[in-house]
């Protein structure tokens, strides 16, 4: 499979927070934004596999500022590294009012997808990804060391395999 740039999968939604997606105090709820994540950084990897995917873990989310209602948000998903069978996509979450302004950032998550055979049961493979810029080559080397963090935490690894996670907690 011939490796895939990054802005060939490179995927933005956006959303008006209305009424039914917000709590008792007019924010948006948080499962409402994890959930359009979650289907924008699902497509992002649908791209990219050019298959279909499932989502098989998402790191460390946090709602870091509270999205009012009538506000528009802008969810931005960008592939960062491909493994054998799985992707990781980086999500960032931006909120501005209907004119655009009081533009901020609000949240961000990686998600990890695998990507499926056409019967939607086994893993397949994936393309693996072309990172062009600076910031594309920090996130494509730093995603070896989140992809350890899950499978240690998931129980898939033992402590002594995570060399890549070792090596950047305990260098010298």
């Amino acid at each position: 499979m011939k490796a895939k740039k990054v802005a060939d999968s490179k995927t933005v939604m956006t959303e008006m927070i209305m009424p039914n997606d917000t709590n008792p105090i007019h924010n948006l709820m948080g499962g409402n934004l994890m959930r359009w994540m979650d289907v924008a950084a699902g497509i992002c990897a649908g791209r990219h596999c050019e298959s279909y995917v499932v989502t098989v873990a998402v790191d460390h989310v946090s709602f870091q500022k509270p999205i009012p209602l009538g506000d528009v948000i802008t969810l931005q998903c960008s592939v960062t590294r491909a493994f054998s069978t799985s992707v990781e996509v980086y999500v960032e979450v931006f909120s501005a009012d209907i004119k655009g302004g009081n533009m901020r950032r609000c949240n961000d998550a990686y998600f990890t997808f695998v990507a499926v055979d056409d019967e939607r049961k086994r893993p397949r493979e994936v393309p693996q990804v072309l990172p062009l810029t600076a910031e594309q080559e920090k996130r494509y080397e730093e995603a070896l060391r989140r992809r350890e963090m899950r499978l240690l935490l998931a129980g898939r690894i033992k402590a002594e395999e995570a060399t890549q996670l070792r090596q950047f907690l305990f260098e010298d």
